[in-house]
């Protein structure tokens, strides 16, 4: 990648008195080892005659040259122009030194220093060259699953200390042959340096075995292939952690691992053989293809192609499939003429984390497999598939993990003030944040949730692993207020941390603004499932206005009641009921037994209702949309998080007049805020349509663009009052297309500038950046958020 200077890179270049021979001292911090950066930099010198040395360090890659004036800048330019293809530079200083005379160019051994300045690299999918490897018979690395490069390969799934050496790593217990040792020693081979190289005479093997672990003799692909076409389920070994798999063309075999796994509902990742199977199957873009085609190699979200013998029960009720590439010498191996797509879905029982070690897996994992595909090279760090949807050209990260992490983030912060910072994140869809002084935000792979010991205790490991790697020690710890989050309960039992309690849907603007570097006040348009209140109350469907340090909250969703709490968001048609009492009285009730035919449960619910018995109130828009999937009939009971509102959201725009409207929830803004938006009209408009028969297509495309008037109308009252033009978008409701695209349109048609997530997921995989940014910002300013100081309410 080449090198960018911007106002998040820092540059500094001495200017070199005239003489013959000249020394400079080059220092190169970012992405820079594990990426083939000494090799490069080495074949550099030599092509330019430049004398001295390279090495790793904990301050990056450091580089002493010595040549002639023309030469050094030439090769100076080239370094910080054309570096390795997966180098990635963040900071880079040249400054004159002393001549030292040095007769040739060598890779001095690294050496660790205090202070840490060196990224870990993620890990990268197999590269074109290490494929053509794999499948030329006459190739030494023919058919081995650990074949790999400087260019591609395990990276921070193996690494376990700093500097990145082959000691550092899971291979070090894999001691290289003369063969190896020699192309890894050549800097004129792709393998120089490259740590984690090995070969089938050398380095780790894969066994294949029954559910119990005793291992079956024979070729092991030829037992994966057999088990495959006989309907069977095989848990795989791959980089980062198991995956789960088996046919994805067989329906059985589809029906028979979701039954094993309970997993009824929730969409099955696949992988395919190589791009035209997924063109067999899906729709894919320009963008599409380039990220499968890409280094990192994540699931990519496609809408699919109909009536090509897709089973179902990959993706039941939902017009998209989540695909993947092979990525590793491993996964190529999975395939062959008769099977060209898998389905790979994470190896984890349900609530735990994904699992990485042999023994543990046979342990958990026995009773949906019926075989093991596994192999001798440990996980260090487990990481889960990224998983991405292309949308107007961009990504959007509904699961940022392997092939992006740890790769860090630009995020404003003041260097004069500098703090390390520790976001703890959520409860759903975990994922932590380190941020250093220099305005690096490394957001962890995902930790999943938060709900039993061993997820807690995975979470406490990533984080030292983290605070290894970077060489740091956080100071501040910010957490989400809810009182009843394992995640909050954690950090604040953290001893030694000064700590920040942040509202939720201020950590989801903040980070918003983070990623796009924005310092200034924004009009945030929060919209979500969950986040506790100021006033103790469920939120969810917010309109704020603010920067790092406070917000206001000038509008919401009316609030309802969650009438069993929990049990309601498992059962959305508890919610509808509570909207129809709500706004249609006795008549509401009447509409809820004959549209559900639960008349002794809706009793129930009544008598919970009118005692106030466990009926939080909420203003969530997430649970606005379940109610309303349910009425419909598209979901009644959620299996997954999400499922009605992502399966309504297939609905919309399935119709020839896409214009149509409940109109906007915004009927007048008070002086005296927040203004209440109340949905009545929706609800009323709704049953009214189902009683006149009309489809669920036009009852769901209203229905999404009454939210979208909202969001739009909102926005322009606030903008009044505050004068402010720029627009944060952010929630998990923002991962329907259908309401993030037309948003945005209708924003920028009024010529506001429309922030949203392109770094990190829109949903609570991504507050922990904003946890993180709040605090630092309310240290800086040394605001006070003691009994709900620095906020406005």
């Amino acid at each position: 990648m080449a090198y960018e200077q911007s106002q998040k890179s820092k540059l500094s270049y001495k200017k070199m008195e005239p003489a013959e021979r000249k020394a400079l001292k080059i220092y190169c911090r970012g992405i820079v080892q594990g990426v083939g950066f000494r090799p490069f930099v080495h074949n550099l010198a030599e092509k330019l005659g430049i004398k001295g040395w390279v090495l790793n360090s904990s301050q990056g890659v450091e580089i002493h040259a010595e040549g002639k004036e023309e030469n050094l800048r030439a090769f100076v330019r080239e370094i910080k122009e054309n570096p390795p293809p997966l180098a990635r530079i963040t900071q880079f200083s040249v400054e004159e030194t002393q001549v030292l005379n040095f007769n040739d160019f060598t890779i001095k051994a690294s050496e660790k220093e205090e202070r840490g300045n060196v990224l870990v690299p993620p890990d990268t999918a197999v590269c074109s060259d290490c494929r053509r490897d794999i499948f030329d018979p006459q190739s030494r690395y023919y058919m081995y699953p650990f074949t790999n490069c400087t260019n591609c390969g395990p990276r921070f799934t193996i690494v376990r200390d700093f500097p990145y050496d082959r000691v550092n790593t899971t291979m070090s217990v894999f001691e290289m042959c003369e063969q190896c040792r020699n192309e890894y020693s050549d800097p004129l081979n792709r393998r120089f340096h490259a740590q984690p190289t090995a070969c089938p005479r050398c380095g780790p093997k894969v066994f294949f075995t029954d559910s119990r672990g005793n291992e079956i003799q024979g070729s092991w692909r030829e037992k994966f292939f057999e088990a495959i076409l006989e309907g069977k389920i095989v848990a795989v070994k791959g980089l980062g952690g198991f995956h789960l798999a088996c046919n994805a063309l067989d329906g059985q075999a589809v029906k028979r691992l979701r039954d094993k796994k309970n997993r009824p509902f929730k969409p099955l990742a696949v992988m395919a053989r190589d791009l035209d199977v997924v063109k067999e199957y899906c729709v894919v873009g320009g963008e599409e293809e380039k990220l499968f085609l890409g280094t990192e190699a994540p699931i990519v979200v496609l809408n699919k192609k109909q009536g090509t013998g897709l089973p179902e029960e990959l993706s039941p009720n939902l017009g998209t499939l989540g695909v993947m590439p092979p990525y590793t010498p491993l996964h190529l191996m999975l395939f062959n003429e008769d099977i060209k797509l898998l389905v790979m879905t994470s190896g984890n029982p349900q609530g735990l984390p994904l699992e990485k070690d042999n023994a543990e897996a046979l342990q958990s994992l026995g009773f949906v497999a019926d075989y093991f595909l596994m192999h001798e090279r440990d996980i260090e760090n487990r990481n889960d598939d990224s998983v991405v949807r292309v949308v107007e050209n961009k990504i959007t990260f509904l699961r940022r993990s392997r092939g992006y992490v740890p790769r860090p983030i630009n995020v404003p912060v003041d260097p004069l003030l500098p703090k390390t910072v520790l976001g703890i994140g959520g409860e759903m869809k975990n994922a932590f944040c380190i941020l250093k002084p220099n305005g690096e935000a490394f957001v962890s792979q995902h930790m999943g949730e938060l709900d039993t010991l061993e997820s807690m205790e995975n979470l406490r490991e990533s984080i030292v692993k983290f605070e290894r790697f970077l060489e740091v020690k956080p100071e501040i710890v910010a957490y989400d207020m809810h009182p009843g989050y394992n995640s909050s309960r954690f950090a604040r039992e953290m001893e030694g941390f000064e700590k920040t309690a942040v509202q939720h849907h201020h950590a989801h603007m903040a980070a918003c603004m983070a990623e796009n570097y924005v310092k200034e006040p924004v009009i945030g348009v929060i919209m979500d499932g969950t986040g506790y209140g100021l006033d103790g109350k469920i939120w969810g469907c917010e309109f704020l206005s603010g920067d790092y340090t406070e917000f206001k909250r000038h509008a919401h969703l009316k609030y309802i009641p969650l009438i069993g709490g929990e049990r309601a968001v498992i059962n959305p048609w508890i919610i509808t009921f509570a909207y129809l009492k709500e706004y249609l009285g006795e008549r509401g009730v009447a509409i809820a037994k004959q549209r559900f035919r639960r008349d002794k449960e809706i009793d129930t619910a009544l008598k919970i209702l009118e005692n106030k018995i466990n009926c939080p109130e909420t203003s969530s828009a997430g649970r606005f949309f379940d109610a309303v999937s349910a009425f419909l009939g598209v979901c009644q009971e959620a299996t997954y998080e999400g499922q009605p509102a992502i399966e309504l959201g297939e609905l919309a725009g399935k119709v020839v007049k896409t214009d149509l409207s409940y109109g906007s929830m915004l009927k007048d803004f008070p002086e005296e805020e927040p203004c209440i938006l109340d949905p009545g009209g929706i609800i009323k408009g709704m049953v009214a349509d189902w009683e006149r028969g009309i489809s669920r297509e036009e009852i769901s495309t209203k229905f999404h663009n009454s939210f979208i008037e909202t969001i739009v109308d909102t926005v322009e009252k606030i903008s009044r009052k505050t004068g402010i033009r720029t627009v944060a978008l952010s929630g998990g409701v923002f991962h329907n297309e259908y309401i993030l695209t037309r948003a945005i349109s209708s924003l920028e048609e009024r010529n506001y500038r429309v922030l949203t997530h392109t770094e990190v997921p829109f949903g609570d995989g991504g507050i922990s950046l904003g946890q993180a940014l709040v605090a630092y910002w309310r240290w800086h300013k040394n605001v006070s958020v003691i009994a709900g100081e620095g906020f406005k309410h």
